[in-house]
């Protein structure tokens, strides 16, 4: 496998031969079309000047080659070619002392020799440095009425000075600390992306408390906090799946046990009749208990899934509300309730069988949790901003620690229990109003009550 601190080297790598190849040809580029005629050009000068000085120097041999050594001293090589094709030469030797024929026009007619220009290695900027003869400048003079050609070029080991060397010392050292420092940096990189990789197969294996430390302050410093909050977010699902299904199951085994008990009983031939009605109640009682179970369980995972049907429609609140109350009117003269509402007439976009439910829900668990004699408000108000829908009781009311975790599927008060509840009625309200754009509020006082507002939009958009 190619790790990826492997595959930043690499390319890290190649980037950089990369940048020196074409740095090297850019710099060949400019040393063919700009630096080298003006090279060659100013060695013609120095050629021709060399020349002019000979011509004042004293006809004298020693004062010929005293003159030409000094002028090598300087940091030329030099090379002397008379009319019979011998050679004299001064500064450092050259690798290769042939002469193409072209130089011969130095001598035979008087024409400038440009070798550099005609080197086989022209394309590259090193022919610049080859130590060979044909690699110089020729310029015709004569010397004591005598045909000569003065070969010239600078000479490289005295050119590569103190600041050459440090200038070559001073990229040396920029290449190695780049390589260095890219080799430290692709492990700074990778090494929380390992941690990271490590972290993910302990969540695989459903281990949701790795301890992850990565403190940055880059993208993947924002990675690795995103990661603890998945980690935790994940850890939380974990326990409320495994919550959800311990509850789902109590509450399924609870009636089915009840149902399967009285159903044993009322087999028994010596069985009064009193006793096989009230058996025969308690075994409808559980039944429907287990449906309505089954029914909201259906409800919450087609609106956990987004496939419950929507169908937007023109809502008007305050006639449904009143079916609503309508509806439970017989549980609030049974547990002594009294009922005031003011609704004036409103109306909202949204799913009417949906929001019938959560009324009932909230209506059911207005009489439920409250007192015998107590009350209940139900209030509707229409505003620029949207509609409010308010549902306050006289209960029990709710415990300030209690309220954060309401609406969690099977979370019941537990002074508050019931044995007709499934847990599930709010999670349903609370999914229902998200799905129409809108909030709930839950304000309440033990034992004085509790009130329940609602928040819709106007309109809402459909899915």
């Amino acid at each position: 496998m190619k790790t990826l601190y492997r595959q930043f080297i690499v390319a890290t790598l190649f980037i950089l031969a990369l940048s020196i190849l074409i740095g090297f040809t850019l710099a060949n580029v400019f040393y063919l079309t700009v630096t080298k005629e003006q090279n060659i050009e100013k060695n013609i000068g120095i050629a021709e000047e060399i020349v002019t000085t000979l011509n004042m120097v004293p006809h004298a041999d020693n004062n010929f080659d005293r003159y030409l050594e000094a002028v090598a001293d300087l940091g030329y090589q030099i090379a002397v070619v008379d009319g019979d094709g011998q050679k004299r030469f001064y500064g450092d030797a050259f690798d290769d002392a042939a002469l193409p024929e072209e130089a011969d026009r130095v001598l035979t007619d008087g024409e400038v020799y440009t070798g550099v220009d005609n080197f086989s290695s022209r394309i590259f900027m090193i022919g610049h440095f080859t130590n060979k003869l044909h690699n110089t400048v020729g310029v015709p003079f004569t010397y004591n009425d005598a045909p000569y050609g003065l070969f010239i070029r600078p000479d490289t080991k005295l050119i590569a000075t103190d600041i050459h060397s440090v200038l070559i010392g001073f990229v040396g050292a920029i290449g190695v600390v780049s390589i260095l420092g890219m080799i430290w940096m692709a492990r700074q990189l990778t090494r929380p992306i390992v941690q990271l990789t490590e972290a993910t197969k302990y969540i695989a294996r459903e281990n949701y408390s790795y301890p992850l430390q990565i403190r940055r302050n880059d993208e993947i410093g924002q990675l690795s906090e995103s990661f603890n909050l998945m980690q935790t977010q994940l850890q939380h699902n974990d326990l409320a799946r495994k919550s959800f299904i311990s509850n789902v199951s109590h509450d399924f085994q609870s009636p089915l046990m009840n149902i399967q008990g009285y159903a044993d009983l009322l087999k028994s031939p010596d069985l009064s009749d009193s006793d096989r009605m009230a058996y025969t109640s308690i075994i409808d009682q559980e039944a429907k208990r287990l449906s309505s179970l089954t029914r909201q369980l259906l409800l919450l995972t087609s609106l956990d899934q987004g496939a419950y049907p929507m169908k937007h429609t023109t809502v008007k609140l305050d006639e449904q509300l009143k079916r609503v109350v309508q509806k439970y009117r017989w549980r609030l003269e049974e547990e002594d309730i009294n009922i005031s509402y003011n609704l004036p007439p409103t109306s909202i976009q949204g799913d009417v069988e949906l929001l019938e439910n959560v009324w009932e829900n909230l209506l059911t668990n207005a009489i439920k949790y409250n007192k015998p004699g107590g009350s209940i408000e139900i209030s509707l108000k229409s505003t620029d901003a949207g509609v409010d829908v308010a549902f306050k009781d006289s209960g029990i009311g709710i415990a300030r620690e209690a309220i954060e975790q309401l609406f969690e599927r099977f979370y019941r008060v537990d002074s508050s229990r019931k044995t007709d509840g499934t847990g599930l009625g709010l999670s349903i309200v609370q999914q229902i109003v998200t799905l129409h754009h809108g909030t709930i509020n839950v304000e309440s006082i033990i034992g004085e009550g509790s009130e329940f507002t609602l928040h819709f939009p106007h309109t809402v958009s459909k899915r």
